[in-house]
């Protein structure tokens, strides 16, 4: 098995860790797909920081508030714990840059794809980001860990499979990996992180 302190894994939420169900504005319409919590299970077991990384502009256009946002995270962390598995850390940002009001209608750097909560992983956690990984259901969130030089892998899980099967066309560029969900997408890590460690990479 892998184990690493210095490169880890980040996760988009809905549609990978949670069902897809539009904008979760009360604890009870989250939960867990399946394979969440074993692929979780796998990375803690081998040793690697598992964070997730989430886009919630619910906040901007106010359909929600933070402390929701923050109600919403606890109930994710039980719902994995029950399975055995945990999250190293919960980012979020709250931004749009086109609606609501101030401070959450601003140009940020952390609303994904741009990279900020990427970097304030590598500065907390003391992670090489060339050397990590971003998981996703969105060909957006390969692009955000493209963006730092992580490896990104799409989940056929979520929009998944609608992006892969009709907008593939469309896509710059290319997922490392396309898993069935978030366990086949651990496996992959795994074994990839392996091969490049043997290789020197």
């Amino acid at each position: 098995m892998v184990s690493s302190s210095n490169w880890g894994v980040f996760l988009d939420r809905d549609g990978t860790v949670t069902e897809e169900v539009g904008y979760v504005n009360h604890p009870t319409r989250l939960s867990l797909l399946a394979g969440a919590a074993e692929g979780i299970r796998t990375l803690n077991r081998a040793g690697v920081p598992v964070i997730l990384a989430t886009n919630q502009a619910g906040v901007a256009r106010g359909y929600f508030t933070e402390d929701l946002v923050k109600e919403v995270f606890a109930r994710l962390e039980s719902l994995l714990a029950v399975e055995g598995a945990r999250l190293e850390a919960l980012y979020y940002c709250p931004h749009h840059p086109a609606v609501g009001q101030e401070p959450y209608r601003r140009a940020c750097d952390c609303r994904k794809p741009k990279p900020g909560m990427l970097e304030r992983g590598a500065r907390e956690f003391g992670l090489d980001l060339s050397r990590s990984y971003v998981v996703g259901d969105k060909i957006s969130d390969v692009y955000f860990a493209h963006s730092v030089g992580a490896r990104g892998i799409l989940v056929l899980t979520g929009y998944g499979l609608g992006e892969y099967t009709y907008q593939r066309g469309d896509w710059t560029q290319e997922p490392e990996f396309v898993a069935d969900d978030l366990a086949a997408a651990a496996d992959w890590i795994l074994a990839d992180a392996a091969s490049r460690a043997t290789a020197g990479g």
